[in-house]
């Protein structure tokens, strides 16, 4: 049987087994995805560990993906975003991200026209380097707020775009057509709020790529008449494109989708 898995530290709350593996069901592919915690620094080791063990195919998220590109060979498009979330092992270990076409999908199917919006980013790590560069390419306006600064800085130059600091943001979300949560704030319950409510109003859309649960940021969207979306669909679109890098196979969508919602139903239910 093939394996397949994804990477990460912390990696408990990662409900891509459950998608993964009812994916892989419905295609009829005999193999399963697992989590494994890995810290960065044994990183290198677990990647050629998995190709030598004949792993089919390995998904990364925080904090591996801006480290898995010093390790491995990547794709031009991984290269360009400065992050790996999808490793392939077809003849070669190779890197890839998905996560940028993901996050640009679940706007699109959303109704949402992001050639020439005016988007407020939060975070400037793996996923957000992703989001950047695919909305950018796709002629957003985009401003970069990020507890770091100068990553933000960094970022912002390599993809014509502007980079604040958090305390911007009372400033650039009223202004903002979109805004997108890209940091892990929020994957807790009882994190702090990275800016006040109030500045929230009808006609934004707020996409927060947390999934796992629904984040006070989602709650404001929606209290204010924003268009809120979860990181679900973010979540089963670049899955399904890994999946397809995998197995050359089109993705269940439907499948997935409907897996990851289930799992969130039955989290929530073990809560409650």
């Amino acid at each position: 049987m093939r394996v397949y898995g994804i990477f990460g530290d912390p990696i408990g709350h990662s409900l891509s087994p459950a998608m993964h593996n009812a994916a892989l069901a419905a295609l009829g592919i005999e193999a399963c995805y697992h989590a494994f915690r890995v810290p960065p620094e044994r990183l290198k080791e677990a990647l050629f560990g998995a190709e030598a063990m004949g792993f089919g195919g390995l998904n990364l998220t925080i904090p591996l993906k801006e480290i898995a590109l010093e390790i491995i060979p990547a794709d031009e498009l991984a290269k360009a975003i400065g992050a790996v979330n999808t490793v392939s092992f077809d003849r070669k270990i190779r890197g890839h991200n998905t996560d940028g076409e993901g996050a640009l999908l679940s706007l699109r199917n959303a109704g949402v026209i992001v050639r020439g919006s005016k988007v407020v980013l939060i975070g400037a790590g793996g996923a957000a380097r992703a989001i950047a560069y695919t909305l950018a390419r796709e002629g957003a306006e985009i401003a970069i707020a990020n507890r770091n600064v100068k990553r933000g800085e960094e970022l912002a130059e390599s993809i014509g775009g502007s980079a604040f600091g958090l305390k911007d943001l009372k400033m650039l979300v009223p202004r903002a057509e979109v805004v997108i949560n890209a940091t892990s704030v929020g994957l807790r319950e009882g994190d702090p709020r990275l800016f006040p409510a109030r500045l929230l109003k009808r006609g934004q859309v707020v996409l927060d790529i947390v999934y796992s649960r629904e984040t006070e940021l989602l709650k404001d969207a929606a209290d204010a008449g924003a268009l809120a979306l979860d990181g679900v669909m973010m979540l089963v679109y670049q899955g399904a494109i890994a999946l397809e890098i995998w197995t050359g196979r089109e993705a269940p969508g439907d499948v997935m989708e409907q897996a990851v919602r289930s799992s969130l139903r039955e989290c929530e239910g073990k809560r409650g």
